[in-house]
């Protein structure tokens, strides 16, 4: 019961808190302040913190729902916060650990590595010598998902009823959607177990180019997760890239072959491999690291995409109206002929932008995540809604586009036999 009336309460300021805000906005607003609407929105989010700025970063990876102008403005949305001063993150260590920290660890930085909404990572060393990091969920958070994402939802569910035409579209599943992703990547025993998953993966497939970090469960929880350590640089990092290893092409495709793998040969994919999360290590190796957003793929539908690859590779546009069709979802009839010429008409741009336009200096990747967005958009013309794991994909394909344009700009993602892209 006094739990229940302290959620309760907590639940109640959080929405005074979350009204304050936009109170603010809007009377600045009033007063003139009156950017472009998706970077307003965008601004807005991150003032409101962890769930807002989780649900822009949800937005910048679902161009199958949201329009253009705000997936683009989004790509933007920070999910860098204030650290929290280490007092606070050490009384959670203690909490969840549930012993004295110094019969864990002989050392903890409490300067941290990075600070996001959801987490913090603090470098440590243990008792018996590894040198770690520790993710430490930060105090209130997984309340505070809770409550927005209540909210949230109740706000979706009055809006289809005030506009039934949005029920199509499904606002509200889109908020439950976002609240499973969400309340998983606060679940620190989640990520733990696809990290073990994934390192299975590789030594089924005998793979030594690859790694990630191996998990310490004796000091590891649901709000704790403390980690092997790695050195290394981004993958966008040529410079240093070459210091490590004498072909950073290969590296790279290293990388690209071993998350095409998981695609068909791990029970998820990885579903967030920005810069960030893939280091190349001093040892030449591809660590592949935060495994909170991961990507599921039911076999009809990747081998509706499988088959929407093999068509772009071929230049077949039938093929590919026919793929497009069952990756989607629709409650109409859609003309396969008419969608294919639609296909063929956008193929003449991106054919201009395609494998020969490394070289070109005028072709920025906003121009080629464009056109990725121009194909889905075609698509909802023609009626079909395409499932998120559709656009996780697409959006892990511009960030391995990117790091072909740094690190091997002759490289054709689509025709070098290098690449088992089909696996």
């Amino acid at each position: 019961m006094k739990d229940t009336l302290i959620n309760t309460f907590k639940g109640a300021l959080r929405i005074g808190q979350t009204a304050a805000v936009l109170s603010r906005v809007g009377l600045n607003y009033a007063l003139g302040d009156r950017p472009p609407t998706p970077r307003l929105l965008r601004r807005t989010f991150e003032e409101l913190g962890a769930t807002y700025i989780k649900l822009g970063q949800f937005i910048a990876s679902s161009p199958t729902f949201f329009p253009q102008e705000y997936v683009e403005e989004f790509q933007h949305c920070l999910d860098r916060t204030q650290p929290l001063p280490f007092s606070v993150m050490k009384r959670i260590l203690n909490e969840e650990l549930g012993k004295p920290l110094h019969e864990i660890y002989s050392e903890i930085d409490p300067v941290p590595l990075a600070s996001a909404s959801i987490a913090q990572v603090h470098a440590a060393k243990l008792r018996t010598g590894e040198d770690v990091v520790i993710k430490i969920q930060k105090p209130g958070v997984a309340n505070v998902l809770l409550t927005d994402l209540n909210f949230l939802y109740v706000a979706a569910k009055v809006l289809e009823f005030l506009a039934p035409k949005l029920s199509w579209t499904s606002l509200s599943g889109i908020v439950e959607e976002i609240q499973r992703t969400m309340m998983e990547e606060c679940d620190f025993y989640k990520e733990a177990h696809n990290l073990r998953v994934f390192r299975q993966f590789l030594l089924d497939t005998h793979n030594e180019q690859a790694t990630v970090p191996r998990v310490y469960e004796h000091c590891s929880t649901m709000r704790v997760l403390t980690m092997e350590r790695f050195y290394g640089v981004p993958l966008t990092d040529l410079e240093t890239i070459r210091k490590y290893c004498k072909d950073p092409e290969r590296t790279l495709i290293s990388a690209m072959n071993t998350w095409f793998a998981s695609l068909t040969q791990c029970e998820f994919f990885h579903a967030d491999v920005h810069a960030g999360n893939l280091m190349v290590l001093e040892d030449g190796r591809v660590a592949f690291i935060d495994f909170g957003i991961v990507g599921r793929m039911a076999p009809g539908t990747w081998q509706a995409i499988s088959d929407f690859i093999s068509a772009i590779m071929t230049g077949n546009f039938e093929s590919m109206a026919d793929a497009m069709v069952r990756i989607g979802v629709t409650k109409d009839e859609v003309d396969v002929s008419r969608l294919a010429a639609d296909i063929r008409s956008l193929y003449v741009r991106m054919d201009t932008m395609g494998p020969d336009y490394a070289g070109v200096d005028d072709v920025t990747e906003d121009e080629v995540n464009n056109i990725l967005l121009d194909l889905v958009k075609l698509g909802e013309q023609h009626g079909l809604h395409f499932p998120r794991e559709f656009a996780l994909l697409l959006k892990q394909f511009l960030y391995f586009d990117r790091y072909i344009h740094i690190l091997a700009p002759e490289l054709d993602m689509f025709m070098d036999e290098r690449l088992n892209m089909l696996h």
